[in-house]
Protein backbone atom coordinates (compact mmCIF):
# COMPACT_ATOMS: atom_id res chain seq x y z
CA UNK A 1 0.00 0.00 0.00
CA UNK A 2 2.77 2.41 0.96
CA UNK A 3 4.70 1.67 -2.24
CA UNK A 4 1.62 2.33 -4.36
CA UNK A 5 1.07 5.68 -2.65
CA UNK A 6 4.75 6.47 -3.12
CA UNK A 7 4.60 5.74 -6.86
CA UNK A 8 1.51 7.87 -7.29
CA UNK A 9 3.04 10.71 -5.29
CA UNK A 10 6.27 10.65 -7.30
CA UNK A 11 4.30 10.49 -10.50
CA UNK A 12 2.15 13.47 -9.57
CA UNK A 13 5.20 15.54 -8.77
CA UNK A 14 7.12 14.58 -11.91
CA UNK A 15 4.39 15.24 -14.43
CA UNK A 16 2.66 18.54 -15.09
CA UNK A 17 -1.08 18.70 -15.45
CA UNK A 18 -0.61 18.98 -19.20
CA UNK A 19 1.10 15.60 -19.20
CA UNK A 20 4.59 16.93 -19.98
CA UNK A 21 7.61 16.25 -17.80
CA UNK A 22 8.42 18.83 -15.17
CA UNK A 23 11.82 20.26 -16.17
CA UNK A 24 12.70 21.07 -12.56
CA UNK A 25 12.09 17.54 -11.33
CA UNK A 26 15.16 15.48 -10.37
CA UNK A 27 14.05 11.89 -10.01
CA UNK A 28 16.89 10.71 -7.77
CA UNK A 29 17.00 13.50 -5.20
CA UNK A 30 13.29 14.23 -5.09
CA UNK A 31 12.33 10.56 -4.95
CA UNK A 32 14.66 10.05 -2.00
CA UNK A 33 13.35 13.12 -0.23
CA UNK A 34 9.75 12.15 -0.83
CA UNK A 35 10.38 8.59 0.30
CA UNK A 36 11.82 9.88 3.58
CA UNK A 37 8.83 12.16 4.11
CA UNK A 38 6.34 9.38 3.48
CA UNK A 39 8.28 6.97 5.67
CA UNK A 40 8.18 9.48 8.51
CA UNK A 41 4.48 10.03 7.97
CA UNK A 42 3.69 6.32 8.08
CA UNK A 43 5.90 5.85 11.15
CA UNK A 44 4.18 8.65 13.03
CA UNK A 45 0.77 7.26 12.17
CA UNK A 46 1.74 3.84 13.51
CA UNK A 47 3.07 5.18 16.84
CA UNK A 48 0.98 4.89 19.98
CA UNK A 49 1.40 7.76 22.41
CA UNK A 50 1.72 6.78 26.06
CA UNK A 51 2.28 8.87 29.18
CA UNK A 52 5.46 8.17 31.14
CA UNK A 53 6.02 9.19 34.75
CA UNK A 54 9.72 8.42 35.38
CA UNK A 55 9.12 9.07 39.08
CA UNK A 56 11.56 9.79 41.93
CA UNK A 57 14.82 8.29 43.14
CA UNK A 58 15.78 5.39 40.88
CA UNK A 59 12.71 6.05 38.72
CA UNK A 60 14.45 7.95 35.89
CA UNK A 61 17.14 5.24 35.63
CA UNK A 62 14.75 2.31 35.34
CA UNK A 63 12.49 4.33 33.03
CA UNK A 64 15.52 4.79 30.78
CA UNK A 65 15.96 1.00 30.76
CA UNK A 66 12.38 0.60 29.54
CA UNK A 67 12.96 3.13 26.77
CA UNK A 68 16.13 1.33 25.63
CA UNK A 69 14.46 -2.08 25.59
CA UNK A 70 11.43 -0.71 23.72
CA UNK A 71 13.72 0.90 21.17
CA UNK A 72 15.65 -2.33 20.66
CA UNK A 73 12.39 -4.30 20.30
CA UNK A 74 11.02 -1.64 17.90
CA UNK A 75 7.89 -1.11 20.00
CA UNK A 76 5.70 1.54 18.33
CA UNK A 77 5.41 3.72 21.43
CA UNK A 78 5.96 7.48 21.62
CA UNK A 79 6.49 8.59 25.21
CA UNK A 80 4.97 11.76 26.60
CA UNK A 81 6.97 12.36 29.77
CA UNK A 82 5.69 14.12 32.87
CA UNK A 83 7.58 14.73 36.09
CA UNK A 84 6.45 15.34 39.64
CA UNK A 85 6.26 19.06 40.38
CA UNK A 86 8.22 20.70 43.20
CA UNK A 87 5.13 22.66 44.24
CA UNK A 88 1.62 21.52 45.09
CA UNK A 89 -0.87 22.00 42.27
CA UNK A 90 -4.04 23.38 43.91
CA UNK A 91 -6.15 21.65 41.24
CA UNK A 92 -4.94 18.20 42.35
CA UNK A 93 -3.86 19.06 45.92
CA UNK A 94 -0.63 17.15 45.29
CA UNK A 95 2.69 17.42 43.49
CA UNK A 96 1.09 15.89 40.39
CA UNK A 97 0.05 18.55 37.91
CA UNK A 98 -3.35 18.68 36.27
CA UNK A 99 -1.59 18.58 32.88
CA UNK A 100 0.02 15.23 33.71
CA UNK A 101 -3.37 13.75 34.62
CA UNK A 102 -4.87 15.12 31.42
CA UNK A 103 -2.06 13.42 29.50
CA UNK A 104 -3.14 9.99 30.83
CA UNK A 105 -6.79 10.74 30.11
CA UNK A 106 -5.94 11.81 26.58
CA UNK A 107 -3.59 8.92 25.78
CA UNK A 108 -5.56 6.29 27.68
CA UNK A 109 -2.40 4.42 28.66
CA UNK A 110 0.69 5.12 30.72
CA UNK A 111 3.65 3.80 32.70
CA UNK A 112 4.67 5.04 36.13
CA UNK A 113 7.95 4.70 38.01
CA UNK A 114 8.17 4.84 41.82
CA UNK A 115 6.88 8.04 43.42
CA UNK A 116 7.77 9.09 46.96
CA UNK A 117 5.22 10.96 49.07
CA UNK A 118 6.63 12.55 52.26
CA UNK A 119 4.91 11.08 55.33
CA UNK A 120 2.69 13.31 57.46
CA UNK A 121 3.23 16.51 55.47
CA UNK A 122 -0.44 17.33 55.07
CA UNK A 123 -0.79 16.90 51.33
CA UNK A 124 -2.33 14.25 49.15
CA UNK A 125 -0.48 11.03 48.32
CA UNK A 126 0.75 10.94 44.72
CA UNK A 127 -0.53 7.40 44.15
CA UNK A 128 -3.86 8.20 45.79
CA UNK A 129 -4.17 11.26 43.55
CA UNK A 130 -3.66 9.16 40.44
CA UNK A 131 -6.19 6.53 41.52
CA UNK A 132 -8.83 9.04 42.54
CA UNK A 133 -8.49 11.52 39.68
CA UNK A 134 -8.22 8.87 36.96
CA UNK A 135 -10.76 6.55 38.61
CA UNK A 136 -8.32 3.63 38.51
CA UNK A 137 -10.65 1.20 40.20
CA UNK A 138 -8.69 -2.08 39.93
CA UNK A 139 -5.06 -2.86 40.63
CA UNK A 140 -3.93 -6.07 38.93
CA UNK A 141 -0.72 -7.81 39.98
CA UNK A 142 0.32 -11.06 38.29
CA UNK A 143 2.53 -13.02 40.66
CA UNK A 144 4.43 -15.98 39.26
CA UNK A 145 7.65 -17.87 39.93
CA UNK A 146 10.48 -16.83 37.63
CA UNK A 147 12.27 -19.71 35.87
CA UNK A 148 15.85 -20.02 37.02
CA UNK A 149 15.44 -17.73 40.03
CA UNK A 150 15.18 -19.89 43.13
CA UNK A 151 12.91 -18.87 46.01
CA UNK A 152 11.12 -20.87 48.72
CA UNK A 153 8.33 -21.67 46.24
CA UNK A 154 8.49 -23.01 42.70
CA UNK A 155 4.82 -23.12 41.81
CA UNK A 156 3.44 -19.62 42.40
CA UNK A 157 1.02 -18.50 39.68
CA UNK A 158 -1.73 -16.25 40.96
CA UNK A 159 -3.35 -12.87 40.34
CA UNK A 160 -4.30 -10.32 42.97
CA UNK A 161 -7.04 -7.84 42.03
CA UNK A 162 -7.48 -5.00 44.49
CA UNK A 163 -10.27 -2.45 44.67
CA UNK A 164 -8.38 0.79 44.31
CA UNK A 165 -10.62 3.74 45.12
CA UNK A 166 -12.21 3.38 48.54
CA UNK A 167 -12.07 1.27 51.72
CA UNK A 168 -9.65 2.44 54.39
CA UNK A 169 -7.79 4.42 51.72
CA UNK A 170 -10.67 6.80 51.09
CA UNK A 171 -8.59 9.51 52.74
CA UNK A 172 -11.37 10.53 55.14
CA UNK A 173 -9.77 11.16 58.52
CA UNK A 174 -10.41 13.71 61.23
CA UNK A 175 -9.71 14.46 64.86
CA UNK A 176 -12.72 13.86 67.11
CA UNK A 177 -11.14 15.43 70.20
CA UNK A 178 -7.54 15.97 71.14
CA UNK A 179 -5.82 12.57 71.28
CA UNK A 180 -8.59 10.80 69.36
CA UNK A 181 -8.68 10.52 65.57
CA UNK A 182 -11.16 8.74 63.36
CA UNK A 183 -10.69 7.15 59.92
CA UNK A 184 -13.67 6.18 57.79
CA UNK A 185 -13.84 2.97 55.77
CA UNK A 186 -16.07 3.45 52.74
CA UNK A 187 -17.48 0.47 50.83
CA UNK A 188 -20.02 1.07 48.06
CA UNK A 189 -22.10 -1.30 45.99
CA UNK A 190 -21.00 0.38 42.76
CA UNK A 191 -17.26 0.02 43.39
CA UNK A 192 -17.60 -3.51 44.77
CA UNK A 193 -19.64 -4.74 41.80
CA UNK A 194 -17.21 -3.08 39.40
CA UNK A 195 -14.08 -4.73 40.78
CA UNK A 196 -15.84 -8.09 41.20
CA UNK A 197 -17.01 -7.97 37.60
CA UNK A 198 -13.49 -7.18 36.46
CA UNK A 199 -12.05 -10.07 38.50
CA UNK A 200 -14.45 -12.65 37.08
CA UNK A 201 -14.07 -11.31 33.55
CA UNK A 202 -10.28 -11.46 33.94
CA UNK A 203 -10.49 -15.04 35.19
CA UNK A 204 -12.68 -16.09 32.28
CA UNK A 205 -10.62 -14.42 29.55
CA UNK A 206 -7.31 -15.68 30.96
CA UNK A 207 -8.36 -19.28 31.49
CA UNK A 208 -8.40 -19.08 35.28
CA UNK A 209 -10.64 -21.48 37.20
CA UNK A 210 -11.10 -20.00 40.67
CA UNK A 211 -11.87 -16.58 42.19
CA UNK A 212 -11.36 -16.06 45.94
CA UNK A 213 -12.97 -13.07 47.67
CA UNK A 214 -10.83 -11.98 50.62
CA UNK A 215 -12.63 -10.31 53.55
CA UNK A 216 -13.10 -9.77 57.28
CA UNK A 217 -16.90 -9.83 57.26
CA UNK A 218 -16.99 -11.78 60.53
CA UNK A 219 -15.94 -8.53 62.21
CA UNK A 220 -16.81 -5.77 59.72
CA UNK A 221 -20.20 -7.14 58.89
CA UNK A 222 -21.64 -4.09 57.14
CA UNK A 223 -18.70 -3.00 54.97
CA UNK A 224 -17.09 -6.31 54.09
CA UNK A 225 -20.53 -7.89 54.15
CA UNK A 226 -21.58 -5.58 51.30
CA UNK A 227 -18.41 -6.42 49.39
CA UNK A 228 -19.12 -10.16 49.67
CA UNK A 229 -22.74 -9.69 48.67
CA UNK A 230 -21.61 -7.99 45.46
CA UNK A 231 -19.04 -10.73 44.74
CA UNK A 232 -21.71 -13.41 45.16
CA UNK A 233 -24.01 -11.53 42.81
CA UNK A 234 -21.37 -11.41 40.09
CA UNK A 235 -20.29 -15.02 40.71
CA UNK A 236 -23.77 -16.22 39.74
CA UNK A 237 -23.13 -14.94 36.20
CA UNK A 238 -19.98 -17.08 35.90
CA UNK A 239 -21.03 -20.64 36.86
CA UNK A 240 -17.99 -22.09 35.10
CA UNK A 241 -15.68 -20.38 37.62
CA UNK A 242 -15.34 -21.70 41.16
CA UNK A 243 -16.05 -19.02 43.76
CA UNK A 244 -14.94 -19.05 47.39
CA UNK A 245 -14.67 -16.63 50.32
CA UNK A 246 -11.60 -16.57 52.57
CA UNK A 247 -11.05 -14.52 55.73
CA UNK A 248 -8.00 -12.25 55.37
CA UNK A 249 -5.93 -13.68 58.23
CA UNK A 250 -6.58 -17.26 57.14
CA UNK A 251 -5.70 -16.25 53.58
CA UNK A 252 -2.27 -15.01 54.70
CA UNK A 253 -1.55 -18.31 56.44
CA UNK A 254 -2.70 -20.36 53.46
CA UNK A 255 -0.60 -18.30 51.03
CA UNK A 256 2.54 -18.88 53.07
CA UNK A 257 1.83 -22.60 53.51
CA UNK A 258 0.79 -23.34 49.91
CA UNK A 259 0.34 -20.54 47.34
CA UNK A 260 -0.89 -23.08 44.79
CA UNK A 261 -4.24 -23.13 46.60
CA UNK A 262 -5.12 -19.78 45.01
CA UNK A 263 -5.73 -18.59 41.47
CA UNK A 264 -7.39 -15.14 41.29
CA UNK A 265 -7.89 -13.17 44.50
CA UNK A 266 -10.22 -10.14 44.66
CA UNK A 267 -10.42 -7.91 47.72
CA UNK A 268 -11.03 -4.43 49.13
CA UNK A 269 -8.29 -1.82 49.13
CA UNK A 270 -6.31 -2.33 52.34
CA UNK A 271 -6.38 -6.13 52.16
CA UNK A 272 -5.21 -5.91 48.56
CA UNK A 273 -2.28 -3.70 49.52
CA UNK A 274 -1.14 -6.24 52.12
CA UNK A 275 -1.84 -9.45 50.22
CA UNK A 276 -0.26 -8.27 46.96
CA UNK A 277 2.99 -7.43 48.77
CA UNK A 278 2.89 -10.78 50.57
CA UNK A 279 2.53 -12.53 47.20
CA UNK A 280 5.45 -10.51 45.81
CA UNK A 281 7.55 -11.86 48.68
CA UNK A 282 6.74 -15.42 47.59
CA UNK A 283 8.52 -14.90 44.24
CA UNK A 284 11.46 -12.74 45.28
CA UNK A 285 10.13 -9.30 46.14
CA UNK A 286 8.56 -6.16 44.71
CA UNK A 287 11.52 -5.71 42.38
CA UNK A 288 10.23 -8.63 40.30
CA UNK A 289 6.51 -7.91 40.43
CA UNK A 290 4.53 -6.19 37.64
CA UNK A 291 1.43 -4.12 38.31
CA UNK A 292 -1.26 -2.41 36.26
CA UNK A 293 -4.15 -0.14 37.27
CA UNK A 294 -7.36 -0.32 35.25
CA UNK A 295 -9.75 2.62 35.02
CA UNK A 296 -13.09 3.55 33.53
CA UNK A 297 -13.16 3.95 29.78
CA UNK A 298 -10.27 1.53 29.23
CA UNK A 299 -7.54 3.63 30.87
CA UNK A 300 -4.52 1.57 31.95
CA UNK A 301 -1.62 2.84 34.04
CA UNK A 302 1.10 0.25 34.58
CA UNK A 303 3.51 0.87 37.44
CA UNK A 304 6.44 -0.36 39.46
CA UNK A 305 5.14 -0.83 43.00
CA UNK A 306 8.50 -0.83 44.79
CA UNK A 307 9.94 2.24 46.49
CA UNK A 308 12.06 5.01 45.00
CA UNK A 309 15.24 3.74 46.78
CA UNK A 310 16.89 7.16 47.18
CA UNK A 311 19.95 5.51 48.77
CA UNK A 312 21.02 4.01 45.42
CA UNK A 313 19.57 6.66 43.10
CA UNK A 314 22.02 7.78 40.43
CA UNK A 315 24.47 4.94 41.15
CA UNK A 316 23.44 2.66 38.25
CA UNK A 317 22.53 -0.12 40.71
CA UNK A 318 18.75 -0.31 40.40
CA UNK A 319 16.89 -3.36 39.17
CA UNK A 320 14.50 -2.34 36.34
CA UNK A 321 12.69 -5.72 36.18
CA UNK A 322 9.46 -4.62 37.88
CA UNK A 323 9.00 -1.60 35.63
CA UNK A 324 9.95 -3.64 32.56
CA UNK A 325 7.44 -6.39 33.38
CA UNK A 326 4.84 -3.70 34.12
CA UNK A 327 5.51 -2.23 30.68
CA UNK A 328 4.81 -5.70 29.29
CA UNK A 329 1.35 -5.62 30.90
CA UNK A 330 0.85 -2.23 29.24
CA UNK A 331 1.71 -3.72 25.85
CA UNK A 332 -0.74 -6.57 26.41
CA UNK A 333 -3.43 -4.01 27.21
CA UNK A 334 -2.63 -2.40 23.85
CA UNK A 335 -2.92 -5.82 22.14
CA UNK A 336 0.78 -5.72 21.20
CA UNK A 337 1.19 -9.34 22.27
CA UNK A 338 4.13 -10.18 20.00
CA UNK A 339 6.20 -7.31 21.39
CA UNK A 340 5.12 -8.16 24.94
CA UNK A 341 6.13 -11.82 24.52
CA UNK A 342 9.54 -10.90 23.08
CA UNK A 343 10.37 -8.50 25.89
CA UNK A 344 9.07 -10.77 28.65
CA UNK A 345 11.03 -13.74 27.29
CA UNK A 346 14.18 -11.60 27.08
CA UNK A 347 13.79 -10.48 30.71
CA UNK A 348 13.12 -13.98 32.04
CA UNK A 349 15.92 -15.53 29.99
CA UNK A 350 18.39 -12.91 31.24
CA UNK A 351 17.49 -13.62 34.86
CA UNK A 352 17.44 -17.40 34.35
CA UNK A 353 20.83 -17.36 32.64
CA UNK A 354 22.27 -15.79 35.79
CA UNK A 355 25.24 -14.06 34.14
CA UNK A 356 23.81 -10.57 34.46
CA UNK A 357 21.85 -9.82 37.61
CA UNK A 358 21.62 -6.73 39.78
CA UNK A 359 22.68 -6.87 43.44
CA UNK A 360 19.17 -7.48 44.78
CA UNK A 361 19.04 -10.64 42.65
CA UNK A 362 22.38 -11.87 43.97
CA UNK A 363 24.50 -10.54 41.10
CA UNK A 364 26.99 -7.74 40.54
CA UNK A 365 25.70 -6.14 37.33
CA UNK A 366 24.83 -2.50 36.95
CA UNK A 367 21.48 -1.29 35.66
CA UNK A 368 23.14 -0.54 32.33
CA UNK A 369 24.70 -4.01 32.02
CA UNK A 370 21.48 -5.76 32.98
CA UNK A 371 19.51 -3.70 30.46
CA UNK A 372 22.04 -4.41 27.72
CA UNK A 373 21.83 -8.15 28.44
CA UNK A 374 18.05 -7.99 28.00
CA UNK A 375 18.49 -6.13 24.71
CA UNK A 376 20.96 -8.79 23.57
CA UNK A 377 18.37 -11.49 24.29
CA UNK A 378 15.93 -9.70 22.01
Amino acid sequence: MASQILKRAIGSRSILSSGHLNPNFSSSSSSSSLLSSITRAFSSQALIRATLFPGDGIGPEIAESVKKVFQEAEVPIEWEEHYVSKEIDPRTQSFLTWESLESVRRNGVGLKGPMATPIGKGHRSLNLTLRKELNLYANVRPCYSLPGYKTRYDNVDLITIRENTEGEYSGLEHQVVRGVVESLKIITRQASLRVAEYAFHYAKTHGRERVSAIHKANIMQKTDGLFLKCCREVAEKYPEITYEEVVIDNCCMMLVKNPALFDVLVMPNLYGDIISDLCAGLIGGLGLTPSCNIGEGGIALAEAVHGSAPDIAGKDLANPTALLLSSVTMLRHLKLHDKADRIQDAILNTIAEGKYRTADLGGMSTTTEFTKAICDHL
